[in-house]
């Protein structure tokens, strides 16, 4: 399940009329990037949650699910239009944004935990090229025998950052019934983003989180300077599938 509801302002003028998931970047979407990994890594079909242009994936493959209220709500949220999918079976979610190797999402795919997600632990070399301060996007990752300790919080120094999540998970029907349950008992708790709600499970104690390690590089597409920065990420992706990037669109 590909979470591509957000309007990718930041993204700009890339998405002036698309999705960033629908971007082209090195000669293919990331739409179609993510239909690549997520098949390598043995999903029977592929989903996506659109908001923004949502009619732009009309006939792209995946079925689409709307989170209508897109522009006023969370990636949880969004991740909730997905209900009917989240209740029948485990389902790895992406964010639209990102690319990652398809290592990682068999490693994730095969995680024995109701709830896993994939962090970088080498996180600070694409900090590092991607800002000035590699602490001013970061947020803390704690983790211990690979059970989530803390997330999501603003860090004062690398110590407290042991890894970056990447925006990829696997959900499994009994946990996705436990964040359905804390999300309807508290409003505050609905309108958290991921990594809040994220915090709130592993703080409360009311659900194990699992951490996988990349297995290969990603990257994410927030800001133009990303697309120069995530060019050789691209490149090298594309050499572990045999591809070979193009100079085309973004």
């Amino acid at each position: 399940m590909i979470l591509a509801a957000g309007r990718g302002s930041r993204l700009m003028p890339f998405t002036a009329d698309r999705p960033k998931c629908l971007v082209e970047i090195g000669g293919r979407t990331l739409l179609q990037r993510h239909t690549e990994a997520l098949g390598a890594a043995g999903a029977e079909e592929i989903g996506v949650v659109a908001g923004w242009h949502a009619e732009a994936f009309e006939g792209t493959g995946p079925r689409v699910f709307v989170n209508p209220r897109w522009a006023g709500t969370s990636m949880a949220e969004s991740l909730a239009a997905a209900d009917p999918w989240l209740r029948d079976g485990p389902v790895l979610v992406a964010y639209g944004d990102i690319v990652y190797a398809p290592a990682t999402a068999r490693a994730l795919a095969a995680a024995d935990a109701a709830l896993a997600i994939a962090y970088d632990p080498h996180w600070h070399d694409l900090w590092s090229r991607r800002f000035a301060d590699p602490l001013d996007d970061a947020e803390t990752f704690a983790h211990r025998d690979g059970r989530l300790l803390d997330i999501g919080g603003r860090p004062r120094t690398t110590a407290e950052v042991q890894g970056q999540y990447m925006g990829l998970l696997r959900i499994t029907p009994p946990a996705w019934e436990t964040i359905r349950r804390a999300r309807a008992a508290d409003p505050r708790t609905a309108a958290l983003d991921m990594t809040g709600l994220l915090r709130h499970l592993v703080r409360g104690r009311l659900l194990e989180v699992a951490t996988v390690p990349a297995d290969g590089p990603w990257c994410e597409f927030d800001h133009p300077s990303d697309i120069a920065v995530g060019r050789h990420v691209l490149r090298a992706l594309d050499a572990g599938t045999g591809r070979t990037t193009e100079r085309t669109g973004a």
